[in-house]
């Protein structure tokens, strides 16, 4: 008897352990972004980047006027920025531990037409993983971190991180799992 109630627990464990792989596991949802509320350096207006929350994607940038890669994407990210300017995206480049006459110098001279804000204390960028210049976060439509960027990103990978955050609808759908 006791060698008959052994082989029906084992079997009725490899069974839940089947039925345990099998579940389709649940997706967690993208971490939200913290919110942002900076002042805009070429006009004084407030960027929040809570209302933009079921309107636009919100590209961040962490850059300096003192980082050669930089420099270096500025162009790119200019025209990705003239790309999607008309297409529910808004771009806020925020120039880390960098004094205002350099970030204002760094914009002028790449022709930046993108909001740009200071975060001389890394303030904002540490809330969001920040580690080196350069470095992108994508926020979608829902206020969720779609994306984060390092460095080594390069134009194309900028785009295409913006296009799928674009393609997020704004509201979830119900889960299925509920019924």
């Amino acid at each position: 008897m006791a060698i008959i109630l052994c082989a029906v627990m084992r079997n009725l464990a490899a069974a839940a352990l089947v039925v345990l792989f099998l579940q389709t596991p649940v997706v967690a949802a993208p971490p939200a972004a913290p919110a942002v509320r900076v002042t805009v350096l070429q006009d004084g207006s407030t960027f929040d980047s809570r209302s933009f929350i079921g309107k636009k994607v919100v590209v961040l940038r962490f850059q300096a006027s003192w980082c050669k890669p930089c420099a270096a994407q500025a162009a790119g990210l200019e025209r990705v920025y003239e790309r999607y300017r008309e297409r529910d995206v808004e771009v806020l480049a925020l120039q880390v531990d960098d004094p205002e006459p350099n970030a204002r110098a760094f914009l002028k001279r790449h022709r930046a037409g993108y909001a740009a804000a200071l975060d001389p204390g890394l303030l904002v960028a540490n809330r969001f993983g920040f580690k080196r210049a350069p470095y992108t976060v994508i926020i979608n439509k829902r206020g969720e971190i779609a994306a984060r960027l390092d460095a080594a990103t390069d134009e194309t990978r900028l785009a295409a991180a913006i296009d799928a955050a674009l393609k997020v609808p704004v509201h979830r759908k119900p889960s299925a799992r509920g019924s």
